[in-house]
């Protein structure tokens, strides 16, 4: 199985607990051109990690990247907009660590960092299995990073380019046609998209 495919299997289990409708909306109304985004919460530096960082845990393959479909925006308007102060402050205390770290080892410009070192950390710092938590104090690197994949899996399987490109749409749901036929008979087997 493909990490695409991981992906959209996870929607069923991940994306409900995430895609209330205020935060579909709230994602849906992430829709500036990914090339010129500027950072609210975080600094433009942080935000320089972030768009390469999500583009690494979710890259353009055959589908959009996470930075196509504006998941950097999103997790900064939702850190700005929705984390409580205490959140806000351990989080840009983490990036500020995760940042330091990357500068130290590879390059002081984060823009000359290559995918492969990004890749590196991830593989250096990602333990499997661990639940992400920004109630640590303070956060490891390990736990912003599986914080950060953890916000890009969700805002991608909830924005709308893969709500209605990738996962099963319905544009009104509720309205039953066919009883008593399989999922892969209903959908081809895609998980339901909640937009």
């Amino acid at each position: 199985m493909n990490r695409r495919d991981a992906l959209k299997n996870i929607g069923l289990g991940t994306g409900f607990v995430v895609a209330t409708p205020v935060l579909v909306n709230f994602l849906q109304s992430c829709s500036s051109d990914a090339e010129n985004w500027t950072p609210i919460f975080f600094n433009v530096e942080e935000g320089v990690f972030l768009k390469h960082i999500v583009d690494i845990i979710l890259p353009k393959t055959d589908t959009p990247s996470a930075s196509e479909v504006n998941v950097p925006e999103f997790i900064d308007k939702y850190v700005d907009e929705v984390l409580d102060i205490e959140d806000q402050e351990r989080l840009k205390i983490a990036f500020n660590e995760v940042i330091t770290l990357l500068k130290d080892k590879y390059n002081e410009n984060l823009n000359r960092l290559t995918n492969d070192d990004y890749k590196n950390l991830l593989d250096k710092h990602m333990l499997l299995n661990q639940p992400p938590t920004i109630e640590s104090d303070p956060m490891t690197i390990s736990d912003t990073l599986h914080t950060i994949k953890w916000m890009s899996i969700n805002a991608y399987i909830n924005s709308e380019t893969v709500g209605e490109t990738i996962l099963a749409y319905d544009p009104v749901p509720g309205i039953p046609k066919e009883f008593c036929i399989t999922v892969e008979e209903a959908t081809g087997g895609l998980a339901w998209s909640l937009g």
